[in-house]
């Protein structure tokens, strides 16, 4: 099936790396719906012309509405790109248990349930493929970011489950796993660090952050995006269960 036969749903697309693999996938072709619960996703959309849906994905209720609306704007979902996600750093001892819920409930809970909206269609089909935005801290952790690490592992374990159970039928399932990424939330945890450490911000960026990184610099957007979007090609049919860092070799460590 060609590309412009397809669609894809990416979630968190109004910024960041969820706008850029939105516009690369345009780019290249695809019918793109894209996600954002702020409303000024739209403007996004229309000027790649995409199609939006609005939708908090804390409610379940509200993920379950967004996959109803994703499937009627172009009537179907081939790629699905479960990129929606919020950061909160604290001590974990004062760590709001509302945030960790919510947390959880975006990163983790939420892509099992587009991917249980989607995958018996993917698989009835033949082909499809699912990109879940892990993070470096999939595999390691960081302190003060007990949820999100915790989320962010969870979602591999996700991940590896359903390639394990999609595979057969055609359906890929890849986590793709960056270290900083300069987008809107590391700039608001590099605010946040700054303030639990005592630091200034030029100081959580390179004795933090890019410490352990072999390439001190931060990683673009569009770096991510081109990565998922090959994950999303037929080109990347052997490629299932992955775990695949863009992380400047932070894990090679």
């Amino acid at each position: 099936m060609a590309k412009s036969e397809r669609t894809a749903l990416v979630t968190g697309a109004a910024g960041g790396i969820g706008r850029a693999v939105a516009e690369r996938l345009t780019a290249e072709g695809y019918r793109v719906v894209m996600h954002d619960k702020e409303p000024s996703g739209a403007q996004e959309a229309a000027r790649l012309g995409a199609a939006f849906v609005q939708a908090d994905l804390a409610d379940p209720k509200e993920v379950w509405r967004l996959a109803v609306e994703a499937r009627r704007a172009f009537g179907r979902v081939d790629v699905l790109v479960n990129n929606a996600g919020f950061q909160h750093v604290a001590p974990l001892e004062r760590f709001p248990l509302d945030a960790w819920q919510a947390m959880q409930q975006v990163m983790v809970t939420a892509p099992f349930q587009l991917i249980r909206s989607f995958l018996p269609e993917m698989k009835e089909r033949g082909w499809g493929r699912i990109v879940n935005m892990g993070s470096i801290h999939s595999t390691v952790a960081s302190p003060y970011k007990a949820a999100y690490v915790t989320a962010k592992h969870a979602l591999l374990g996700l991940t590896r489950a359903a390639a394990l159970e999609a595979g057969e039928a055609g359906v890929t399932v890849n986590a793709v796993c960056p270290a900083y990424v300069r987008t809107p939330l590391v700039e608001r945890q590099i605010a946040d660090q700054a303030a639990n450490l005592g630091l200034d911000p030029g100081e959580v960026v390179g004795r933090v952050m890019l410490e352990p990184a072999a390439v001190k610099r931060l990683i673009e957007p569009e770096e991510v995006a081109a990565l998922v979007a090959f994950l999303s090609s037929n080109e990347a049919g052997a490629i299932t269960g992955g775990c695949l860092p863009v992380d400047l070799g932070w894990t090679a460590r």
